[in-house]
């Protein structure tokens, strides 16, 4: 077998890359790599192609969908509205105002870079923890995430997952951001220790969270069900009808090009 195309699934491991000795190329539908042996595939001479930056404004557009859907509570208003309690309990509780807040992102990629772009155009005060500064920016770095929820009262999760960014968002950050704070992901789960932040959400030492992704999927705690500040999205922020379309396209060409002996259109570069 000459390529493999993967939907995130199932990992392709240095035992699997051992049964495909004729392996040359690995075509996966998504923008993380996190199921993928990038180093085996180096070493074995096995090319990568993702999406690259195909999804970035539609996962922008999302992280933004989930942030307002949660300090505004429109979920939870509309729950409110179907259960019928509106001419019984009176009026919905209030929700908070998005501009004005100010908005740390994890990861300033091509993601977080679409995020900062919709927020700071709502009124939000925009900062940013990533590998390096990005000196072609003008919102302030903060070379530890800690220090960023610090000066934070949402954090935007947009980063790789990695081994070291496994955690991430750990019980220090999240006590940082504090009771207010309200935490979006549209990374992968394991950034975050789901856990902890199920606890804190549950105890009420965290405002609030929207998340597309989590730890275990498709298995997502039940805890948070039942949690009015919590909207939840089955990893789906990539999920539309134009993107999936443009998706099909790439994988042709990408295919195209390695058995056409020509540079893929979307090749993963190491750092």
């Amino acid at each position: 077998m000459k390529s493999w195309f993967s939907s995130n699934g199932p990992a392709i491991s240095k035992k699997i890359l051992r049964l495909l000795p004729s392996l040359g190329l690995v075509v996966t539908a998504s923008v993380g790599l996190d199921h993928i042996d990038l180093s085996e595939c180096q070493r074995r001479g096995v090319a990568v192609a993702n999406a690259r930056n195909l999804f970035s404004e539609d996962v922008a557009d999302m992280a933004v969908g989930l942030l307002l859907d949660v300090v505004r509570k429109i979920s939870a208003s509309d729950q409110f509205m179907r259960q019928g309690l509106w001419p019984t309990s009176g009026d919905y509780p209030l929700g908070s105002k998005l501009g004005g807040k100010r908005v740390g992102i994890v990861g300033l990629g091509n993601i977080g870079t679409q995020v900062a772009k919709r927020l700071e155009a709502m009124g939000c005060n925009i900062s940013y923890n990533s590998r390096h500064p990005k000196p072609s920016v003008s919102y302030k770095f903060y070379p530890l995430v800690a220090e960023l929820a610090t000066n934070s009262d949402i954090l935007v999760i947009c980063c790789a997952l990695t081994d070291q960014t496994r955690h991430l968002i750990n019980k220090e950050v999240l006590s940082k951001l504090g009771k207010e704070g309200v935490i979006v992901n549209v990374g992968r789960g394991a950034l975050i220790d789901e856990k902890e932040l199920v606890r804190r959400l549950v105890e009420g030492e965290i405002g609030g969270a929207g998340l597309d992704v989590f730890e275990n999927e498709p298995n997502v705690p039940k805890e948070l069900f039942d949690l009015d500040n919590v909207v939840l999205s089955p990893h789906g922020a990539m999920s539309t009808e134009e993107s999936f379309m443009d998706l099909c396209e790439l994988i042709v060409a990408n295919l195209e090009a390695f058995f056409s002996n020509k540079p893929l259109v979307s090749p993963f570069v190491k750092d």
